[in-house]
């Protein structure tokens, strides 16, 4: 059953164009899903304020490795509680990609937001090379297990999983239902093998990569999967709207 939502506006929109979507958006929100949103850092505090009284949980897109120091440019976990976040995206493939952050940093970021009382949304998911080559599975075992080593089961409340293949990010491909369903079933297998049977069925997965209003219909109904993390199609309040209403 589709019921979670989160949005990742990456690095679009001022604080004043933040200001201008929620006056949009808000109004129009009928609150049926559980819905997060990943805003720019240097909107925040708007997404703080008028989201209150409107079930909505506000996300960050990336967290420091450390908890304070000289990290120049960095933000802390507890700097990101300070300002209202319920959750923070951590592995995201542009991330791992362009800021090289490997296993061990996402790891010590995991423990970093738990600590602070954050949620997680963890992103996984094959390149082209790893899907063509039949690695999918594997790649996943390897990303979870990295990710969510030395982790307490039932810090696993805390915790999203985001399947992102790669190859689908931003470029209008995606996987089938039925591809995604069987990439939802390795992830609960691999936390099934890791923790708990119960863990495996409680944790939420959600599917992102090019989802949008066209394709949205497609995947409401594959098995086990709780929702979706969706970028660019986020970014149009009215459009934004259309596919919550479709899920």
């Amino acid at each position: 059953m589709i019921n979670t939502i989160i949005a990742n506006f990456k690095m679009n929109k001022t604080e004043s164009e933040v200001k201008d979507y929620l006056m949009t958006f808000l109004p129009r929100y009928e609150g049926k899903v559980d819905l997060t949103l990943c805003l720019p850092f240097t909107a925040l505090h708007v997404g703080r304020y008028l989201c209150q009284g409107h079930d909505i949980r506000l996300g960050a897109q990336n967290i420091s490795d450390e908890e304070e120091g000289r990290c120049t440019g960095e933000i802390s976990g507890r700097m990101l509680k300070d300002s209202g976040v319920d959750f923070v995206i951590v592995g995201h493939s542009e991330r791992r990609k362009k800021f090289k952050e490997d296993s061990k940093i996402i790891n010590k970021k995991i423990k970093s937001a738990l600590k602070n009382g954050i949620g997680v949304i963890l992103c996984v998911g094959e390149s082209l090379a790893e899907r063509n080559t039949l690695k999918t599975f594997e790649t996943l075992r390897d990303q979870l297990e990295s990710a969510l080593k030395g982790l307490y089961e039932n810090e696993l409340e805390r915790i999203v999983v985001a399947y992102e293949p790669i190859w689908a990010i931003g470029t209008g491909k995606t996987p089938t239902a039925k591809e995604i369903g069987q990439a939802v079933k390795e992830i609960r297998r691999v936390i099934a093998d890791d923790f708990s049977k119960n863990a495996s069925e409680n944790i939420k997965v959600v599917y992102g990569g090019s989802i949008d209003s066209k394709n949205v219909k497609q995947f409401t109904g594959c098995k086990n999967l709780d929702g979706f993390l969706i970028g660019g199609a986020c970014l149009e309040p009215n459009n934004f709207l259309k596919i919550i209403s479709l899920c």
